[in-house]
């Protein structure tokens, strides 16, 4: 068990990381804000089981496979980025009269394996907790692979307050939108075009995590 004077400075600092506003926040606000808390919390609970997947991976050591392998690294960048780009193009080409096909109408489930489809294909978040966990782990506290996974479920429980508080946030913003005539027939083009511009982002950029 790490001690106090690890965890604190670790939680203060995950909270700054998870406040900052990234492709995965971004993903989670926009699904509130068109289609509203539902959504956004589905979508968001999704996110945190692939955190909490990529935590185990980190704890077994299969990151150090996707560091090690170029090739593992780009299949598994590209498959994500194509993801999104998919989710995204579906929006644009969704008709306006189809409101029973539109996403807004997806299932809980349907939205909560989207977004863990999204987080799983995002192989920088592996390298993230790979190189962001262990900087906390003391070999003279016990177990690494004990403390790994209990400072990274620290990680996906802040998260799930963080992330949560966004998509309250969002919804809310949504839900007073959704009372504006013209936005109703324009938000799948803003989902859309957000949507394959993370695809974009997460295919070019070489840094961002979240």
């Amino acid at each position: 068990m790490p001690p106090v004077s690890t965890v604190t400075p670790f939680l203060i600092t995950v909270a700054v990381l998870l406040a900052i506003p990234g492709p995965v926040t971004i993903y989670i606000v926009t699904r509130s804000l068109t289609q509203g808390k539902q959504a956004g919390f589905a979508s968001m609970l999704g996110i945190e089981l692939g955190d909490l997947t990529h935590v185990t991976a980190a704890t077994l050591g299969l990151s150090a496979l996707v560091m090690t392998s170029v090739l593992a690294f780009t299949v598994v960048k590209y498959l994500g980025a194509a993801y999104l780009i998919y989710l995204g193009v579906r929006a644009l080409l969704s008709a306006d009269d189809q409101r029973a096909t539109r996403p807004g109408r997806a299932s809980f489930r349907r939205l909560f394996i989207q977004g863990f489809l999204v987080n799983l294909t995002n192989p920088k978040m592996a390298l993230f907790f790979f190189a962001f966990l262990p900087q906390f782990v003391d070999p003279a506290r016990g177990s690494i692979g004990s403390q790994v996974w209990l400072l990274g479920t620290m990680f996906v429980a802040l998260g799930v307050v963080v992330d949560g508080a966004y998509v309250l946030l969002a919804g809310a913003a949504g839900h007073w939108l959704q009372g504006l005539a013209a936005f109703p027939r324009r938000e799948r083009y803003v989902r859309g075009a957000v949507y394959v511009g993370l695809g974009a982002t997460a295919a070019f950029a070489g840094h961002d995590t979240r």
